[in-house]
């Protein structure tokens, strides 16, 4: 017979709780392997998408620097004036700083001395979460920071706008603001097309040349320390496109290292009264309005006219005391014989004619905040003989430089420009002055390098008409008499013109080897050495051999000593 004994009740009740936490622990292991495996496949997931439709991170990187944030800005022949380069910047973070502070500011005050141990030491106990070192590090200066060990430095790639000629076209290209936009010359004019993404592997394309660009801011330069001038303008327009070639402004600044404001555009936004320079325009208005219809046709200069309170006198020392004809009264520059032809124009045609020369308006380039002319608001006797020859109308440099390429190009006014014009694409322009009359202008222009104040702006081949100003400074309502605006605008080659070029001092002083501080002794030599330097550059071949025919009115010349000629004592013929 066989017993069976159960278990006891507690043994039972022992084995069956271990069976529950083994069931348990069952469970939650395959909860724990569901959301693993669930977590498993969402990151397969993620590489997945990554490796479908990401780049690698080092070819977005690549990229980077291959497409700058802003476009560059090239000359006429592709150098670089503007240009956006992936610069370094050295950072530190003051309150992870775990070596030794005054060690450290030690070695970064001889690295970059701008500052000084001190003042570093400071900043690396200012307690600061981030402040800068460098921005625009090189890269040797980035490796000897590094070397230093220091886990609170950091280095970090930033664009940056360099700007590789220094201070070369300034006024130009203008600079930019903290966040990277344009705020002045050309970079605010292209700032949309610099920022597009789909623009910035094509460069802007300026109209001028750095060479030449540099040549008339060395000589402009060297003037303006030599007669401590307070200010100088220079530039040089192509005739038949208005194409700027250079245009200088000093004194300038480099946009690299932009410390207060910059000056202003002497080209573009100060406004002069330019003196003489404006006689050949007069005259210019003369011959198309039918004043003057010979060029034997003489005006009284034998001594000066009393307007009202006003008397009209030539300059001491260039007075004729004669009758003088038109060759004569720009080669002599004569006030009064100005001042008659002016008066016989009225002042309805003399407005007229300076009105679609431009004088009435800011000057007719892309750069922005140009100056407005100061045109004179009531145009009585006075006033229309006197801004025949410069005085009570004030203009900005280029304003005279597109008039002059207006007088010798045929009398087509074109606007200027800063972009380079292809072959065949420039602005049809308006007729001002008749294709005889422009003819005219550089026969007389010519006579005025030849034999009259622009002879010390003769540059040997190159054929130059021009005509030298000296006008008095304006000044709080007036004119200050111990300074002057000097100022000498010319065309090349006349007899076949193909530039303007102007140059003009604020305000030279004399000085021990140049005694005379007119346009003849001070900005006519600056014209003259910058041709000598580029016309071969602008395509100009020096050729003594070529010349304009002034033939006809050389004998209309007097050679002789002041006073009337027997022949001259009547009135105009």
């Amino acid at each position: 017979m066989i017993v069976v004994v159960a278990p006891p009740a507690r043994a039972r009740g022992s084995g069956g709780a271990r069976q529950a936490l083994v069931a348990t622990a069952q469970v939650r292991l395959m909860i724990l392997s569901l959301l693993f495996g669930f977590g498993s496949l969402v990151v397969i997931g993620k590489l997945a998408l990554l490796a479908l439709w990401a780049e690698p991170a080092r070819a977005r990187d690549f990229a980077a620097t291959l497409v700058p944030p802003r476009g560059d800005i090239v000359d006429r022949n592709g150098s670089p004036l503007a240009r956006s380069i992936d610069a370094w910047a050295i950072a530190v973070h003051p309150n992870q700083v775990i070596g030794d502070r005054g060690a450290l500011a030690q070695k970064l005050a001889e690295m970059f001395p701008e500052k000084t141990a001190g003042s570093y030491y400071a900043l690396l106990n200012s307690g600061s979460n981030f402040a800068w070192i460098k921005r625009r590090a090189l890269p040797e200066e980035v490796n000897a920071v590094n070397a230093l060990g220091e886990p609170a430095i950091e280095f970090q790639r930033e664009p940056e706008r360099l700007y590789p000629q220094s201070d070369m076209a300034a006024h130009i290209l203008g600079y930019l603001n903290d966040k990277g936009r344009g705020v002045s010359g050309m970079e605010k004019v292209l700032d949309a097309q610099l920022m597009d993404p789909e623009q910035r592997g094509k460069p802007a394309v300026l109209s001028i040349d750095s060479r030449v660009q540099a040549a008339l801011e060395n000589e402009l330069g060297n003037a303006m320390t030599v007669f401590q001038a307070r200010g100088a303008a220079g530039v040089i327009l192509d005739v038949s496109t208005g194409e700027v070639m250079a245009m200088v402004s000093l004194p300038s600044f480099n946009p690299n290292k932009l410390g207060a404001i910059p000056p202003r555009n002497n080209v573009t936004q100060s406004v002069y009264e330019l003196g003489s320079t404006f006689k050949p325009i007069a005259v210019a208005a003369a011959i198309e309005s039918g004043v003057i219809t010979s060029m034997s046709r003489r005006f009284d200069a034998t001594q000066p006219i009393q307007v009202g309170r006003f008397k009209i006198r030539d300059d001491p020392g260039d007075e004729q005391f004669r009758w003088l004809n038109i060759p004569e009264t720009l080669i002599y520059s004569s006030n009064i014989a100005t001042a008659r032809i002016a008066d016989e124009i009225g002042a309805a045609r003399l407005q007229d004619i300076f009105k679609q020369l431009g004088f009435g308006e800011r000057p007719a380039i892309e750069l922005m905040d140009n100056a407005r002319p100061l045109w004179p608001s009531f145009w009585a006797r006075t006033t229309v003989m006197t801004t025949a020859y410069g005085h009570g109308i004030a203009v900005t440099p280029l304003h005279l430089a597109s008039a002059y390429a207006t007088m010798v190009n045929g009398g087509i006014a074109r606007p200027a420009t800063l972009f380079k014009v292809e072959p065949g694409k420039a602005v049809p322009g308006k007729r001002v002055l008749s294709e005889e009359t422009s003819y005219r202008m550089r026969q007389l222009l010519r006579l005025i390098v030849l034999r009259g104040t622009g002879r010390n702006g003769e540059a040997k081949g190159y054929r130059l008409g021009g005509k030298t100003g000296t006008a008095e400074a304006a000044a709080g309502g007036g004119y200050d008499k111990s300074r002057n605006v000097s100022t000498f605008a010319v065309a090349f080659p006349i007899d076949a013109p193909r530039y303007v070029m102007l140059a003009m001092l604020d305000s030279p002083k004399p000085t021990a080897q140049v005694r005379r501080t007119t346009a003849a002794w001070t900005a006519a030599p600056v014209v003259a050495r910058v041709i000598a330097r580029t016309g071969t550059i602008l395509g100009v071949t020096p050729d003594e051999t070529r010349d304009i025919d002034v033939s006809e009115l050389i004998p209309l010349i007097w050679t002789g000593p002041k006073g009337t000629k027997p022949e001259a004592k009547k009135a105009a013929e």
